[in-house]
């Protein structure tokens, strides 16, 4: 529950990074989660949340800062702004080592793993002007904005920092948009601008530009609805793919199951590797997340699709070589784990984008005497506490 009183304001010692988007801190016997802080900080916090055991605070002073802070460059990051980033009063290279501590952490904590060498990379372009797909909320008046951190409610936003020149530019905030939930804008590799309004939990609308985009990646060229999902940070999607095929090392002939697989963008640098004479089964339970890669697909035919959830077709696809997993942010889980493990693979690269996840899939896996064989970690998300991992597996 939130204070019902008025907040009170209390002096902390910050300590280490927790995964989230905050620090730890210790107030008497509770356990203090604090936003807007960096280790070793001495802050006057303002508690903003009291749970069973544990407490939420926000940091309003500085009185001891880190030597990696740095003013944010976004006037709406501070306490009650906008909630989309977490670290913009970190330098980058601070950022890169917090995710890397918690990603640490994790694998330690829940993967029963202690003591695993950890950096992430940095993406070329920089903290800022990355994002090439933007959500933005509606508040009651019509005007688009972001959700401050654990709210609902809606602050109006005139520029999103890490919004792409072209989002930014983009004539949707600072307008009323009535009778909608949300308004998304999609900026493409190729340049195209998108603008979508969503209501409840209906299709997207595309009111402006095309209604399918193109992305690039790999060496390739992918068509998509303007809605469909793809990774936001313009590096990231070529970043992936190459880790994988580099942890996989696909051989001619091999036989690779491209799991959640989406539009295909392990499938196809896959389908080049193992050639004609092997095959590529891509599994994805949303017709609409293979539609963009039909194309590309049509002119591979060693590539499957199955239509389905992974864990209900699985067990029905035989034996694999290699294994790409790429599950939603909840994990893959014991039961798709058991069933990989099934299929005598060699390898499975694991492309994480939630560490907690990884860390307890991590368990799962060496409890049938797997062993985590590689872990990269990228920061295809600057500014925020997201950070994308692939990790290999072989038993």
């Amino acid at each position: 529950m939130r204070y019902a009183h008025a907040p009170r304001e209390v002096v902390l010692d910050i300590g280490p990074v927790a995964h989230g988007g905050h620090c730890v801190a210790r107030l008497d016997e509770l356990v203090v989660f604090v936003r807007h802080a960096l280790p070793g900080e001495r802050v006057r916090a303002r508690i903003t949340e009291e749970r069973k055991g544990y407490l939420r605070a926000d940091a309003i002073e500085i009185l001891q800062p880190s030597p990696d802070r740095v003013p944010a460059p976004c006037r709406y990051a501070h306490p009650g702004g906008c909630g989309g980033c977490d670290f913009q009063h970190a330098t980058p290279a601070a950022q890169r080592d917090l995710k890397a501590d918690v990603v640490r952490e994790q694998l330690a904590r829940l993967g029963g793993l202690p003591g695993v060498d950890v950096t992430v990379e940095e993406l070329p372009g920089g903290p800022l002007g990355w994002r090439t797909r933007v959500q933005y909320a509606v508040d009651q008046h019509g005007y688009p904005g972001f959700h401050p951190a654990r709210s609902h409610e809606v602050i109006p936003i005139g520029e999103c920092l890490i919004a792409t020149p072209a989002i930014r530019k983009a004539p949707v905030t600072g307008r009323q948009w009535r009778g909608v939930d949300a308004v998304e804008v999609v900026s493409s590799s190729a340049g195209e601008l998108s603008v979508l309004t969503r209501l409840g939990r209906g299709r997207p609308r595309v009111v402006s530009g095309p209604a399918r985009v193109h992305e690039s990646a790999a060496g390739h060229t992918w068509e998509l609805p303007a809605e469909a999902f793809w990774q936001v940070h313009p590096e990231s999607a070529g970043t992936l793919a190459a880790a994988v095929l580099e942890f996989l090392a696909p051989q001619p002939g091999e036989r690779a199951f491209d799991l959640y697989g989406g539009s295909g963008l392990f499938s196809v640098p896959l389908a080049e590797a193992v050639g004609i004479t092997g095959s590529v089964t891509l599994v994805e339970a949303d017709p609409a997340g293979t539609a963009g890669a039909a194309k590309l697909l049509d002119g591979l035919p060693q590539v499957h699709v199955v239509t389905g959830r992974v864990e209900r077709v699985l067990e029905g696809l035989g034996e694999a070589d290699i294994v790409v997993l790429d599950p939603p942010r909840a994990g893959a889980g014991a039961a798709v784990i058991e069933e990989i493990v099934a299929t005598g693979a060699r390898a499975v690269a694991y492309v994480a984008c939630d560490p907690a996840a990884l860390a307890r899939d991590v368990r799962t896996f060496r409890s049938y005497r797997w062993e985590l064989a590689g872990l990269r970690a990228f920061d295809c998300f600057p500014m925020t506490h997201h950070v994308e991992c692939v990790a290999l597996f072989r038993p």
